[in-house]
């Protein structure tokens, strides 16, 4: 109900809700949340920002992780995370769907969508997740050209400049590029893709911003805690695609017990209810405040 009745319109912007979040001692987890409803659930269990990625995103709309999504796709998503939950939104930019004028373009849109922040990467089209192999990166010049497009086009959005460069270039050539991106105005890195803590650690020491850490399961990065990646100097960390994985699970058993059976009786103990779900959307609410704006008034 945040939209309709909950902060007047000089609520305090995305962005800058996002930078203060940072600005806690404790690391900023924000948990994938790959539509509305998943966005109403992760703040019901306590997070205080989400984030959205664009592997989620595009398999949500059964499409591979390769770029294929556009920004007014993506600003789609933004718009439900956004009003459903009321927190600022982590959103995964890809390589800023072009160049530089189309990196300012994607920064104005993901404002007005609702984004509090967004990771724009140094990989080519078509681009891969930073998990895979045989990724392509631009220019570091090229990237930094597209931070400054992003930093200049914003009114509060945060900035991240991901690097997948560990992978092609080490640890030195992560660190150059990661300098140099934030010379070019990016307010914090995110290094993708590292494999142990010891390069984590090594990169926090020698990088002095806040990093963004990224726990996807069945990825190159062993599993740590929020609290471990903590200790390692990271300041954010991000599960992007671990509701979206649950969620394609449960779905798949489901279709696969009616294929099967006929029904979904069998399933019936894994479902959320219908007053489960009527609670979790506020359905009662909604209906009470239209029945308050509905109901006719007596002379």
């Amino acid at each position: 109900m945040t939209y309709l009745i909950g902060a007047s319109g000089a609520q305090q912007p995305a962005g800058e809700r996002f930078k203060a979040l940072l600005a806690r001692p404790d690391i900023l987890r924000l948990p994938g949340a790959h539509n509305g409803l998943a966005a109403v659930q992760a703040k019901a269990a306590g997070f205080d920002a989400l984030y959205l990625s664009g592997a989620a995103m595009s398999a949500s709309m059964g499409l591979p992780d390769l770029g294929v999504i556009t920004v007014e796709d993506v600003c789609f998503f933004i718009r439900q995370a956004a009003r459903a939950s009321g927190l600022p939104v982590l959103v995964d930019g890809d390589t800023g769907y072009g160049e530089a004028l189309n990196v300012m373009h994607m920064t104005r849109c993901f404002e007005e969508a609702g984004a509090g922040a967004v990771h724009i990467e140094d990989q080519i089209l078509p681009k891969k997740c930073g998990h895979l192999n045989d990724k392509r990166l631009a220019s570091a010049d090229d990237m930094a050209a597209k931070v400054a497009a992003a930093a200049k086009a914003r009114r509060h959005l945060y900035i991240i400049a991901r690097t997948d460069a560990a992978a092609n270039e080490g640890m030195d050539g992560a660190v150059a590029r990661a300098q140099k991106y934030l010379a070019a105005g990016a307010d914090a890195i995110f290094p993708e893709a590292l494999t142990s803590a010891e390069m984590f650690r090594e990169f926090a020491r020698r990088v002095q911003a806040p990093l963004l850490a990224n726990m996807t399961e069945f990825g190159r990065t062993p599993f740590f805690t929020a609290q471990e990646f903590q200790d390692m100097g990271c300041k954010m960390v991000i599960w992007p695609v671990s509701s979206l994985r649950v969620a394609a699970k449960a779905q798949e058993e489901l279709y696969a017990a009616i294929a099967r059976d006929g029904s979904t009786q069998a399933m019936l103990p894994r479902m959320q209810t219908r007053a489960e779900l009527y609670t979790t959307i506020g359905y009662h609410e909604f209906e009470a405040l239209d029945q308050s704006i509905a109901a006719s008034v007596a002379p």
